[in-house]
């Protein structure tokens, strides 16, 4: 008699607990694409906005600093490679964190480390504790916080516009390098580059922690079904192959676009037209790959994240190839804003691929692991252009690396799609 009560209530409890579950899903369901999604993801933007400086401040410090510490030209990209490389490691690290204890700890993380960063910056005595700096404080652990796991986050609040939602998302760390380099070139021109770190840092102190508190609340909470098709949802890969693969193609892709981003500065300055000049092109870069981040948005919620993906590796290539023929100021002008629109869409269309392929609740980690590898493709790229240069006397074969980066990239993003159009006619064919 007491076995069969206790039975009973356990039944009861269970019944309860599933009720409460199904009551919590609808809940949060009903979250997606809802105002308050919007209004997260408005937060999200902001936080990218501010919290991507590190991306962006060493490409505005970068002749100055090689002028100070008496650098070559690839010396003096260290501390962009090594914050890459850094922002690359902390891509995993703070999605792992994000994923143990919310996404709100490793943001605070990144406020205090990017604070931190700066003003030591601001007082390196050494190229070498500069670039150091710059890996460990400002790129691992600070701005690391603000980029892969708001991008992942931004894409479990959303299902018909997740395309849109993930490249606002990654529009953060672009609207930064629409900010950031003009205010800094500013202030370094007037007060030295160690005063202008020594405003980001205060800058930092100031608004992220406000900002932080509207990323309290969690994620819904998605328990959707693998997609379904075979092999990483149709690719007939498995999810580690297909990671592996997008990881390769984010390589490749970023190697190419990193050599614009990163030296168009210098570039600037090498031609005559002074690193001033440099620093508005790359903003102009920079706010037209905003256009283009929510261009591709939309194009990637109606024709998938690889065909996107395939659309915007194409037009990079062609842009680089532009860069080969015209060098005249206002010719600079008008590819920067060109490169800008064509490939703003490229590196959300993977973390789009990844909702698309994979199950919800692998999100964070493989849209942290695709996106570092972006990031150690700009790290590689921006080192590997200033390396070409160093040995050529010229940006020329600089560009040219880029292009056969870029052409690895179409390859694989055209084998992907064979694959698919593959598993589809077999799907057809198993059906019939």
């Amino acid at each position: 008699m007491l076995r069969e009560k206790r039975l009973l209530h356990e039944k009861r409890l269970l019944h309860e607990k599933r009720l409460l579950h199904e009551k919590r899903l609808v809940d949060d369901k009903g979250l997606l694409d809802s105002p308050a999604a919007w209004r997260r993801l408005a937060a999200i933007v902001a936080l990218g906005t501010v919290g991507g400086v590190g991306l962006w401040s060493v490409v505005a410090a970068l002749p100055h600093v090689q002028a100070e510490f008496g650098a070559s030209r690839a010396e003096a990209s260290l501390p962009y490679t090594l914050a890459m490389l850094g922002l690359a490691a902390g891509a995993v690290l703070m999605g792992r964190l994000s994923d143990r204890f919310g996404l709100t700890a490793p943001l605070l993380l990144g406020t205090m480390a990017l604070a931190a960063g700066y003003a030591a910056a601001a007082m390196a005595q050494s190229l070498l504790a500069y670039a150091l700096i710059h890996g460990l404080l400002i790129g691992l652990l600070g701005t690391a916080a603000f980029f892969a796991p708001l991008v992942a986050d931004a894409s479990l609040w959303f299902r018909r516009r997740r395309g849109i939602a993930v490249a606002l998302a990654a529009s953060g760390n672009y609207l930064a390098g629409a900010v950031w380099p003009p205010i800094l070139t500013a202030i370094t021109e007037l007060h030295g580059w160690r005063a202008a770190h020594l405003f980001v840092a205060g800058v930092c102190l100031l608004l992220l922690p406000p900002l932080i508190l509207a990323m309290r609340r969690p994620a819904p909470d998605l328990t959707e079904a693998a997609p379904q098709g075979g092999g990483a949802a149709g690719l007939g890969l498995s999810p580690n192959g297909l990671t592996s693969v997008l990881a390769l193609a984010g390589v490749a892709c970023c190697v190419a676009m990193a050599m614009p981003q990163v030296h168009l500065v210098a570039y600037c300055g090498d031609l005559g037209y002074g690193v001033a000049r440099g620093a508005q092109m790359l903003s102009v870069m920079l706010a037209a790959g905003i256009v283009s981040r929510i261009a591709f948005g939309a194009i990637s919620d109606r024709i998938g994240g690889l065909r996107t993906l395939l659309l915007g590796s194409a037009l990079q290539g062609l842009a680089l190839l532009l860069f080969l023929f015209f060098d005249g100021l206002a010719a600079l002008f008008v590819l920067s804003a060109l490169f800008g629109l064509v490939q703003g869409g490229i590196v959300p269309a993977y973390a789009v691929i990844v909702r698309e392929r994979l199950p919800a609740r692998e999100a964070g980690a493989r849209v942290g692991l695709v996106l570092m590898a972006t990031m150690v493709g700009m790290a590689l790229g921006g080192w590997m252009s200033g390396a070409v240069f160093d040995a050529t006397g010229s940006y020329r074969a600089a560009f040219v690396n880029g292009l056969l980066w870029n052409g690895v990239n179409l390859v694989l993003v055209l084998w992907l799609l064979w694959r698919a159009r593959g598993a589809v006619a077999r799907l057809a064919a198993a059906r019939a």
